[in-house]
């Protein structure tokens, strides 16, 4: 079996798109609408970034402005306020970030990265840029420290040497701590890297530094030399302070954490295992795991905690990551589902010397945030308001919906507010800092995600924020306990096979129709009240496409519609029919759908109910075909769903199939293509539609003569999981399209519309229709007669007619939509929503479900006026045609080199226009219907099929795609949208009076203790400490330019520097410091100086001589 080849799919990615004029080929005099869409409407940029940061690395917290920081392993920067503030930045080199550090209160962030960089973010500006950067060339960063309100950032390296670095002007000082200086003169080995940097609460003038290898030093940063040096031997990965200066902690890679009193340097005071079983005979206990990180923090009253992540005995296997709190003598072990990446605890003050009083614990997992409640009994979670949980089960589709019918997000609100899980803690997410933006766009937006897991959920959108509001688990409407035999007949995923592979969406009524990867299409209709349902509603389809005229082995398929013409034929081209071994207990040509529907009652809470389930069944030991497109028109009360073999049309209301059409037959006499009974079987490719279906049985010489070679199968084979890992291949519809540019696939149907238009050329009145789309570039039309409303509509048949092909189109058909004479958007015909489980009196209900005839506007006199416009994109070009006389008035090549992945006809406040995104990258936009080029941006080359897979268009010049596994891009391609970004955007930095230093009490200030401050700008100045080497670090101004330095100033200098803005900007307030001007960087040097004169000359008073 031939593997997929990636590079024929990606052949055109590098290639730009062609921007070749639109050839009018109609006649003009007709067509002269006035086309509102200019150039100047359309601009693309990002808006917001959604989900979780994909592969976390490193945390922080700023404990006055109440913001979290998270870096990522691809060097991205995400930011949290409150629910609703996020920003999302990223660093240029794509580096991970090993350790953030906020500069308190000062809105502003260091951020360190593996390329041994480190930078200044200004976060006082709605999209925070860097100020400055500093590249390390010699050595290598391990870790960095930076006090409160201290303008010296400490950063240790692998070496064991540490630096200093003013954050101000981001310039290194030539103050250097030695490894060789820190150690043992009579120590032969080298200490290791520097794990841990802090200074002791009580004196900033002595520096604690942790090596890898079990050393740590107390240095003396005034008199260059360490006090005290305390060894151990076994590795060290964290050290944390308590709060008075006399004990710190460590932990160690043998799972022991070891408290030292910092004047006995020969042993600890106490060893402890917080999980190791005690030996009885006084020996060592066993030892444990690493304990990664440990935080020691007190409380006025009561016990200190000790937090640890990490340290589980070894023989816990299977156990799951933990954090450990230990408060007094009772200790909570802390089940987490993923891996911790890192902890912090967030405590009521900002000062290291005071009661820490610690109030809740942050923890990062590889795919989770939690926070957790330190003051509550059990220690209970916080409920996450952030859009965190996009990723819960791998997402397989998106759709997007703007301008939505504004009661649809307050009705799923309320449904979905009855799904929340118990037993959160009961106060406010500590995580409460920044503002909203002030944006006016208010129209409702949104976003309805398929998963791996058959979970549909759906999002609120918008006004550039994201918030779960409902979720639709379509698993139950299936048993999960397949027996053994079954298994062996289905071939199913057996990781996936409930995943959603298409939906189809009516916001107006509300009924959901969405497409699984096991061929089955359910329906389901939106309700407010409870109901249980006693038989789930079946329809098993038997779809397949054979050109052989053999007879079939079993007497038909359990439906009553037209038999297709080879209704059973067998793989072979002649001879009896076989069964293949992987239909093992179908070996009567067998009905098995690839799932079972559960027949036991099924209980349905309020929201989305499971109205039917239509089942593509196994024929002749040939399982089903993977779906390719669906709709569905809730005025008809119809869905259609095609894949490789044809189409089947089913009416929901009365629960049949109205029609089973293979693709030939859509065509009738008037096929274009020479079809040829398919060659026999050589090696079946079970691909669930994810593999490259160039790659078929067939030769070479067979597939110029022959697109219906290949035979795709839905099934995929057993161990694959299509959906988690399809990122390198193209599914749905986008597989067959991307192969019908060498028309080798056989033809699948590849998009539907519904609309009342002109079914036939020349027709004077507007009928029901289904347009249908090929891979092979055909739109061709049928003609819908439907029963008239109320109780007829229950029992007369759906009639449906083929009326021949519209229009033919390089490539595979993407979008079809419908213009009035006007050139405005022709909606599809809509039920408005009613509640399905009333049974209201016969005449409400007729009310209720008469059909909302369509607005459009035919003209008077049909013979000279047309009436409407057909607008059909396919992968490469665009037609318009003219309808009811159905010419070709515009055609549009939108790419040659290169394929569409998305397009969509869509709505702008302007207007109406076809956006098209390409596997090259490109994003064009093209007015209707004169198909103008407006736009054209080279947005991104496409590196993974993520995005193919996930982008879409919708109204009012949104777009969406999936970025990471865990995160939603949204972007906008409106000019109105980018205007008013940046009111919409929120304020991460908000100004926050710094808390009160704590006292240090009558006798401590008279006699000295307490807290002792140090003169550091004196200490690493140029003055003292000389120039650093130049060959050392690199500085690299930022983008954030002079604005930068209102970000910048810290501790003493930065309350003087504020206070002198304020005056110098005629007392404006302090949130109006973003329109800081050059003024601050020519007179930030003379603030320092005003600084230092004032301290020294206060540094020597008393307490009384004030």
């Amino acid at each position: 079996m031939k593997k997929f080849n990636i590079r024929k799919v990606l052949d055109g990615l590098k290639e730009v798109s062609s921007s070749t004029p639109s050839v009018q080929v109609g006649p003009q005099e007709n067509h002269l609408i006035q086309e509102t869409l200019q150039s100047d409407h359309f601009q693309l940029c990002k808006t917001v970034r959604h989900g979780f940061p994909y592969q976390p690395s490193s945390m922080a917290f700023d404990p006055v402005q109440k913001i979290l920081a998270i870096g990522t392993q691809s060097g991205a920067l995400r930011l949290f306020g409150r629910p609703g503030v996020e920003c999302y930045c990223q660093h240029e080199s794509g580096a991970a970030v090993i350790q953030l550090q906020f500069l308190i209160n000062e809105g502003a962030l260091v951020s360190a990265l593996a390329d041994d960089s480190v930078h200044l973010w200004n976060l006082r500006q709605k999209r925070p840029a860097i100020l400055h950067s500093l590249k390390f060339n010699k050595e290598r960063i391990t870790f960095c420290h930076l006090p409160f309100q201290s303008k010296w950032l400490y950063i240790g390296t692998e070496r064991g040497n540490i630096h200093t670095v003013n954050v101000e002007s981001f310039m290194l000082s030539g103050y250097v701590i030695m490894w060789n200086k820190a150690i043992e003169l009579s120590s032969k080995a080298h200490p290791g890297p520097v794990v841990h940097i802090s200074d002791n609460p009580m004196d900033e003038g002595k520096l604690i530094i942790g090596f890898e290898s079990g050393i740590v030093v107390m240095w003396d940063l005034k008199s260059k030399k360490a006090d005290y040096r305390y060894t151990y031997d076994e590795a060290i990965h964290s050290v944390a302070w308590h709060h008075e200066g006399k004990q710190f902690i460590c932990s160690h890679s043998d799972g022991t954490l070891t408290i030292w009193n910092i004047r006995v340097q020969g042993k600890p005071i106490q060893t402890i295992t917080p999980h190791g079983k005690q030996p009885k005979d006084g020996k060592k206990p066993e030892p444990c795991k690493p304990i990664l990180k440990v935080e020691y923090k007190t409380t006025r009253i009561g016990e200190p905690f000790i937090i640890l992540s990490g340290g589980l005995s070894y023989d816990t296997v299977g156990r799951r990551p933990c954090l450990t709190v230990m408060h007094g003598k009772s200790t909570a072990v802390l089940e987490m589902d993923y891996p911790i990446v890192d902890f912090l605890t967030l405590c009521e003050t900002p000062y290291s010397n005071d009661f820490q009083e610690p109030y809740a614990v942050v923890v990062l997992l590889e795919k989770d945030l939690v926070v957790i409640d330190l003051a509550q009994n059990g220690y209970p979670i916080f409920e996450n308001p952030y859009p965190l949980t996009i990723h819960e089960s791998p997402v397989t589709c998106c759709e997007y919906f703007a301008d939505c019918p504004g009661d649809l997000i307050p009705a799923l609100y309320s449904v979905g507010s009855r799904q929340k899980r118990q037993g959160y803690s009961k106060k406010e997410w500590p995580i409460s800092g920044g503002n909203w933006g002030q944006g006016t766009q208010s129209y409702p937006e949104i976003i309805i995600t398929g998963h791996a897991d058959g979970t549909v959920k759906f999002w609120d959108a918008s006004a550039i924020m994201l918030q779960v509001l409902y979720k639709l688990k379509t698993a139950k409407v299936f048993d999960r306990n397949r027996s053994k035999e079954d298994k062996g007949s289905t071939e199913a995923s057996d990781e996936d096979p409930f995943a959603i592979q298409i939906m189809a969406w009516c916001p107006e009524s509300r009924i959901l129709c969405v497409a699984g990867v096991s061929a089955n299409v359910i329906i389901y209709r939106f309700s407010k009240l409870e109901v249980t349902t006693e038989v789930v509603q079946l329809v098993e389809v038997r779809m397949q496409y054979e050109l052989n005229d053999i007879e079939s082995p079993d007497g038909g398929g359990g439906e009553q519609t037209p038999a297709l013409p080879t209704p059973g034929a067998s793989p072979q081209t002649s001879g009896p029919p076989s069964h293949p071994s992987t239909s093992s207990n179908n070996s009567d040509g067998g009905n098995m759908p690839c799932l079972k529907v559960r027949s036991t009652p099924l209980k349905q809470s309020a929201g989305y109910q499971v109205d039917l389930v239509v089942q593509l069944v196994w024929v002749s030991g040939e399982p089903p075909q993977q779906i390719t497109s669906l709709a569905l028109n809730s005025s008809y009360g119809l869905v259609v769903f095609g894949n490789s073999n044809g189409l089947a049309v089913v009416d929901y209301i009365q629960k049949t199939v109205v029609l089973n059409l293979g693709t030939v037959e859509l065509y009738g006499s008037n096929d274009p293509y020479q079809r040829q009974p398919r060659s026999p079987r050589k090696t079946r490719q079970p691909s669930g539609g994810l593999c490259d279906i160039n790659e078929g049985s067939a030769t070479s010489e067979d597939r110029c003569k022959s697109p219906t070679s290949v035979l795709l199968s839905v099934c995929p084979p057993r161990g694959a999981n299509p959906l988690d890992h399809r990122d390198n291949s193209f599914s749905r519809s986008r597989s067959s399209s991307v192969t019908s540019i060498d028309k080798e696939a056989r033809e699948a149907i590849s998009s539907f519309y519904f609309s009342d238009t002109f079914a036939r050329k020349g027709d004077s009145s507007l009928t029901p229709c289904l347009y249908v789309g090929t891979t092979l570039g055909t739109v061709l039309a049928l003609a819908l007669t439907l029963p008239p409303a109320g109780e007829q509509r229950q029992l007369q048949p759906v009639i449906i007619s083929p009326t021949g092909m519209l229009v033919r189109l390089k490539g595979s058909i993407m979008r079809m939509a419908l213009l009035d004479s006007t050139g405005l958007m022709l909606p599809p015909a809509f039920e408005p929503w009613f509640e399905p489980n009333v049974t209201a009196d016969g005449e409400e209900r007729e009310k209720v479900r008469k059909r909302r005839p369509v607005s459009v506007s035919p003209s008077t006199s049909q013979d000279l006026n047309e009436s409407q416009y057909a607008v059909v994109c396919s992968e490469k070009q665009a037609k318009v045609i003219s309808l009811p006389s159905q010419t070709c008035i515009y055609k549009h090549s939108i790419t040659e080199a290169s394929f569409i992945l998305r397009a969509d006809v869509v709505q702008m406040s302007q207007g109406v226009c076809l956006a098209c995104f390409c596997a090259n990258g490109h994003i064009m936009t093209l007015s209707v219907p004169g198909l103008r080029p407006l736009m054209d941006v080279n947005y991104l080359p496409l590196t993974d099929m993520r995005i193919a897979r996930t982008f879409c268009f919708t109204n009012l010049g949104q777009a969406m795609y999936l970025c990471s596994p865990t995160e939603v891009q949204r972007i906008t391609y409106s000019q109105d949208t980018c205007e008013n970004l940046q009111e919409m955007l929120g304020e991460l930095f908000t100004p926050v009076e710094t808390p009160e230093a704590p006292n240090r009490g009558f006798f401590k200030g008279l006699f000295g203790g307490g807290a002792q401050s140090l003169d550091r700008e004196e200490l690493f100045g140029e003055i003292s400490s000389g120039k650093a080497s130049r060959s050392l670090a690199q500085h690299i101004p930022g983008p954030g330019g002079i604005e930068g330095m209102k970000g910048a100033a810290s501790g003493i200098v930065g309350d003087l520097a504020r206070a002198r803005i304020a005056l110098d900007e005629r007392g404006q307030k302090l949130g109006e410091l973003d329109e800081r001007t050059a003024a601050m960087m020519a007179s930030a040097d003379s603030f320092s100086k005003h600084a230092h004169e004032m301290m020294l000359k206060c540094k020597d008073k008393k307490w009384y001589q004030f």
